[in-house]
């Protein structure tokens, strides 16, 4: 049986301008829960979900009881896994029982010297008026920048280097569960003198899925955005889906702009490395994505 690594975005599960509500991301993973169970009987399947969206909720939920000290970023990354997983898993659930499905903690390695520590780029949280971007530098000492026209929360994305937990997925799936894993990037740790230690960051999402599916030997690697595919000159009036690219031919595309690019990025390293297919498209199309009717196909 072919293995599937699917990726969730955190904006996926929560379309943009949605209220962060249980019921708003219940209907979202409903849209996808039965077309996972369907492909379920064909592959075996690992899902890494984002959660930008939530952790930055959890941030600002974390701030608001000063009676005790601010948990920290990488403890709240595990606290989405456990929400986002169990949400998947509830709905995953419901519609075949008798389907294993498995949340599991992961841990994953990145390097403390990475570069992504003084510049931070990885937006979570709300969206903010860029007027406010003073008062809330002040207050919580966050980095703050432009996401479009808006303010959100910037923090530290540094490179996944090795999944802790790889060998308890690979064990799961060969018990044929549906594994959730690596969710929101991963917990992010680091070797110290003290052994693995949690660090203040949150790791690319779809980074850690394509170190996911090397590891694993996957066979597709699908990332679902709210976007329907990857587009040429996005935004203006000559936009046109890329229904198939060599990652050569998508290599322009492939920059760190916090929007489609980093997903190029993240499928053109798997189709590199495995000779492998890979996938980019809209989380209700999954089928038609697979069959390769719809989103965008990418290919050594």
């Amino acid at each position: 049986m072919e293995t599937l690594v699917i990726a969730l975005g955190g904006n996926a599960l929560l379309p943009r301008g949605a209220v962060l509500s249980a019921e708003n991301q219940y209907q979202s993973i409903a849209l996808i829960a039965g077309a996972i169970g369907r492909l379920a009987k064909k592959y075996r399947i690992a899902i890494v979900h984002g959660n930008g969206p939530q952790v930055g909720l959890l941030a600002l939920q974390n701030l608001a009881y000063r009676d005790v000290p601010p948990y920290p970023l990488d403890i709240l990354v595990a606290e989405t896994q456990g929400m986002i997983g169990y949400m998947l898993a509830q709905q995953l659930t419901a519609l075949d029982p008798e389907q294993p499905v498995s949340t599991l903690l992961t841990r994953v390695q990145v390097d403390g010297n990475d570069p992504a520590y003084q510049e931070p780029g990885k937006y979570i949280g709300p969206v903010y008026q860029p007027e406010q971007q003073q008062e809330l530098e002040k207050k919580y000492g966050w980095s703050m920048k432009l996401d479009g026209k808006y303010l959100r929360r910037v923090v530290p994305s540094p490179e996944p280097k090795k999944i802790i937990d790889i060998d308890a997925i690979k064990l799961l799936l060969d018990s044929n569960h549906i594994v959730i894993c690596n969710g929101g990037g991963g917990v992010p740790v680091m070797n110290t003198d003290k052994g693995l230690t949690g660090s203040e960051a949150v790791i690319d999402k779809d980074l850690a899925s394509a170190l996911l599916a090397e590891s694993l030997n996957a066979d597709h690697l699908v990332i679902l955005t709210d976007a329907d595919a990857v587009y040429q000159h996005w935004g203006t009036p000559r936009q046109q889906a890329i229904r198939s690219a060599t990652t050569q031919e998508l290599a322009p595309m492939a920059v760190a702009d916090g929007a489609m690019g980093p997903k190029i990025m993240a499928v053109s390293r798997f189709v590199e490395r495995s000779g492998k297919v890979a996938h980019i498209g809209a989380l209700q199309d999954i089928d038609a994505v697979l069959a390769g009717t719809a989103g965008t196909l990418i290919t050594p």
